[in-house]
Formats: structure tokens, sequence, C-alpha cells
């Protein structure tokens, strides 16, 4: 049959995001999604029990305004410096839409009358979602690679390099990073935000379990965002709720492109009782973390290579066999985890940190296969 052409070159030319598998067959440990392994807290479960009732035939509160209030006293700042979205995913995608003009289409080069407007910035490797959704957007993108052990260059290399882009409409950067598990510095990342004129997005999806966090920067410089989520520290990836900080102004333009009732009520009610049970939240953390440290210690000494993480999943190099036949061998014994196929993480495998028992059929796993 002749092909139907009624697609956009754009969209059927795209590479859309790939995530991590997902379990088909019963039994598997699945750590190569970030999932957080400990459940919500009872109070977030008896919150979300209660909420189904006869209001799942109204519309939810369309700007979550009470999830905002909460959020707004936790840090410090007013509900009209928060847009909460359908996961993080959703206010990533926003601010490509609402700071960056297209760049091309089929049948333009440039749409743009200022070329610099188009440009979607962003670290490699980080988050493989920048690109796709700059692709979506027919916005010109701008990769620069992280150094050698995933740290950030400084303002000085990057102004050596001439390839980063200080006029960049959009840049994301993922702190800590993902997929490395570094974690940087809340002045390393002010020098380099003060230094860029377009919007700059720091994208802290793992930043409860990082050492410092960057919040204060979406509060004081105009031109930054901080994104948060509820998936990865607070174990609500089911409900995709996720939220971005900033200048009333940049809040505002986004509010005015987000889809209409765009985060669901069981979502908002998970999200509002989760933040009046932060200390079961944080007392996970810390078990995660202990788990996290547990780990790379036993993988080390099993010959593993592991990045120092912040963030509740470990970036290891296995010994004797490539970092995709480990994948394999792993998941021979119902272990998931994540290798990538980029050049500078092929020989790596991202892994999810479980609970104490799955960590330790890990090490059991990799003891085996290294024998």
């Amino acid at each position: 049959m002749p092909k139907l052409q009624l697609i956009r070159p754009l969209v059927e030319n795209l590479h859309p995001y790939v995530p991590g598998e997902q379990p088909r067959i019963k039994g598997l440990i699945k750590l190569n999604t970030n999932e957080n392994p400990y459940s919500p807290s009872p109070r977030v479960l008896a919150a979300v029990q209660a909420a189904v009732d006869g209001r799942l035939r109204l519309y939810p509160n369309p700007t979550a305004q009470n999830l905002r209030t909460k959020l707004a006293k936790l840090h410090g700042c007013a509900a009209e410096n928060i847009l909460v979205g359908n996961g993080s995913d959703e206010v990533l995608a926003l601010a490509v839409r609402g700071f960056v003009e297209p760049a091309h289409d089929s049948l333009f080069k440039f749409k743009s009358s200022r070329p610099w407007k188009a440009a979607v910035q962003y670290f490699t490797p980080s988050y493989s979602l920048y690109p796709v959704l700059a692709d979506i957007h027919g916005a010109a993108k701008n990769a620069m690679p992280l150094n050698l052990d995933f740290s950030l260059p400084s303002v000085g290399d990057l102004k050596r390099s001439r390839k980063w882009d200080f006029n960049a409409a959009l840049t994301f950067i993922t702190t800590p990073n993902a997929p490395s598990g570094r974690g940087y510095a809340t002045a390393e990342l002010e020098q380099l935000c003060r230094v860029q004129r377009g919007v700059v997005v720091l994208d802290e999806a793992y930043v409860d379990f990082a050492e410092e966090n960057a919040l204060k920067l979406a509060l004081k410089l105009p031109h930054v965002l901080v994104a948060r989520t509820f998936s990865k520290a607070y174990s609500l990836c089911f409900q995709r709720v996720g939220y971005l900080v900033g200048h009333a102004e940049l809040i505002a333009a986004l509010d005015k492109i987000r889809d209409s009732y765009n985060v669901n009520g069981l979502g908002q009610a998970a999200a509002e009782a989760t933040l009046d049970d932060l200390k079961y939240y944080r007392a996970n953390f810390q078990k995660i973390i202990a788990t996290r440290d547990r780990l790379t210690r036993e993988l080390t000494a099993l010959g593993f290579s592991v990045f120092p993480s912040q963030t509740n999943f470990i970036l290891a190099q296995p010994p004797r066999f490539q970092a995709a036949d480990w994948l394999q061998k792993l998941r021979d014994r119902k272990i998931l985890v994540r290798w990538f196929g980029a050049p500078e993480l092929r020989e790596f495998l991202r892994i999810t940190i479980g609970t104490p028992q799955e960590a330790a059929a890990l090490v059991e796993a990799a003891r085996e296969i290294g024998e």
C-alpha cells in the first residue's frame, strides 16, 4: 500500500523518547526506572482512597491551587511562583513551548527572525527527553559534552569551547545529573546561570537524595526555573505530578499554554497529603542513601567501577564482560537494570537503588556472573 501523506515530516522523522523496559513476566526485580522502592505513606494512600467518590465525575481544580499553596509554604515563596504539571515532563515541555521559537519546519530552514531564540541547550549525557522535546517543537539543539567524570565544564571552559551558546533561549541542566548520579554545587550552578541570557531550567528530579539543592536560585534570579517531581522521592510515579518554581512572570506565561485541568484530582490529593507527611518520606530517603552507599561498596569489591552518586541510582562500569552482556546476564537472573547505547555510556549500567533485599540479590547475581 502507498504510504499515507498525512503526517508532518517533522513527526514522521522523530525519534521518540525510549523509557525503561516494563516487565511483562512476574518475578523480575525492577532496577531500571529509578522508582522509589517504598510505598507512599499510609496517610497518602488513605487520602487517595477517600477521594475515590462522587468527585470522580467533576473536573479537578484547574490550577491545583491547594497544592500550589502548600508548595509555596514549603519553599518560602508565593503560589504565583509555582506551576504544577502532569509530571515534571509536562513542565519541561511547556518551557520549550513557552520560551523557544521553532527553528524550522518542512518548508523553512529558519522561521524565526532571531535564530538564537530557537535554541534548546543541554549537557550530554543527561536526560534523553530534552532533545526529543526540542525535535517535537522544531527547535535547534545544542548539546555540550560534560567532562569525562561527568562534572560541569567551568564558565571559562565553556567560553573557550566556542560551542556553548550563552544566548540560548532555553538551557536545561540536570542536577544531580542523570544518568551519572553526579551532584553539582549550588555555587557552581549559580555561576553558570548568571552568564546565561535565556531561561535556565535546573531539573532537580533527584534532588531529595543529594547533599544540596539550588531552589534559592529560582527565587533569586528572574530567568531561572527549578523543576521538581513527586515521582522519584515521593513514590507517586503512577499519579504524574511535577512542578516548576520561579519568577511569577515566567510562571504566568507557561500557565497560559498548559492544558486545561492538566493535573488529575487524585494526583492533587496524593501530592497534598504527601506534603503533610514529609517525615515519613525523609526517613525513606535515608534508607535509600544507606542502601546506595552499601551497594556501591559491595559492587566495588566485586570489581565494578562505580561513580559517586547523589541520586537514587548508581552508574557502574562492570568487570570482565561488556555492559550490554551484563544487562542480559542479569536479566537472565530476573534482574532488570538500564543500559544506554550512546558512546559515552555504553560501558556502564545504571542501577536503581531498590530495597536492601533487592540490592543483595543484585550483588549475589553479580558475584555469580563474575566467577
